[in-house]
């Protein structure tokens, strides 16, 4: 799909690819993929569902937050909070305040989930994959007293990456603005759909918070699907099968509240 630029409000310059929609399903509620932590709008995940979007005319968004891939910014610079905004301009910007479903991979899910609690009225359901949400305050909880004391001077981490040649960097803005998004804390009352899908030998996110996710969102139809063999990323084609399955349910679901 084609790249295109957003100059948004809030300073970014965000890149994103958008499949529109077939005539007949522009009024369905738009599917939005909210990438994770340092990744971008190239993985598989986000083709796979671009993919299947396009097989059932559903508009498709997938984009880049501040300091990712293809947008400007720098990303250390970037907090939950800023990224969280960006989806928030691209959003308004492709769809008008229409209906979305949204599909967090990982910190993305912890954006969706902040979405959702912000604008209840146009997010009608969320997908979340190994979804993160307060990483932050676990990152805290895992700091040795060396790590505390280097984040006081310095005012950040470098934390090894299972996922890149090069560190994670943590600043402490990131971790303080955590604590701002944080969305564990209370029971939050839904009424859309809500699945979350996480692998049981997840090493980076433990499926543990999928329950726990699940304990503060209630509502009627909060759902918990774990996949035994599966790890982090859930990019295995059995894997991106649960997804499609879980998006083409939740859709249908979507379509009935917007009528």
């Amino acid at each position: 799909m084609h790249l295109s630029y957003y100059d948004s409000p809030h300073g970014t310059r965000i890149a994103y690819c958008l499949t529109p929609g077939k005539t007949d399903r522009n009024t369905s509620p738009g599917i939005v993929f909210l990438g994770g932590f340092r990744s971008d709008m190239n993985g598989t995940k986000a083709h796979f569902l671009e993919q299947i979007c396009a097989q059932s005319g559903q508009a498709y968004l997938r984009f880049d937050y501040g300091g990712h891939g293809s947008s400007s910014g720098v990303f250390e610079q970037g907090t939950v909070g800023s990224w969280k905004q960006d989806a928030v301009d691209i959003i308004d910007h492709v769809f008008t305040r229409r209906d979305v479903v949204l599909v967090g991979s990982s910190m993305g899910g912890w954006i969706a989930l902040r979405l959702l609690l912000e604008r209840p009225a146009h997010v009608k359901g969320v997908i979340g994959i190994a979804a993160a949400p307060d990483f932050t305050r676990d990152i805290k909880n895992r700091m040795t007293s060396p790590e505390r004391a280097s984040l006081t001077r310095t005012g950040y981490l470098e934390l090894p990456s299972a996922y890149a040649e090069t560190p994670y960097i943590v600043t402490r803005a990131l971790l303080e603005d955590g604590e701002r998004q944080a969305v564990l804390d209370k029971l939050h009352e839904i009424q859309v759909p809500l699945v979350l899908i996480h692998g049981k030998q997840d090493a980076d996110v433990s499926w543990k918070k999928a329950r726990d996710t699940a304990a503060a969102f209630k509502g009627p139809d909060t759902r918990v699907v774990l996949i035994d063999e599966a790890g982090h990323r859930l990019s295995e084609p059995e894997n991106l099968r649960v997804i499609a399955n879980e998006l083409a349910r939740i859709s249908a679901t979507a379509c009935a509240y917007t009528k």
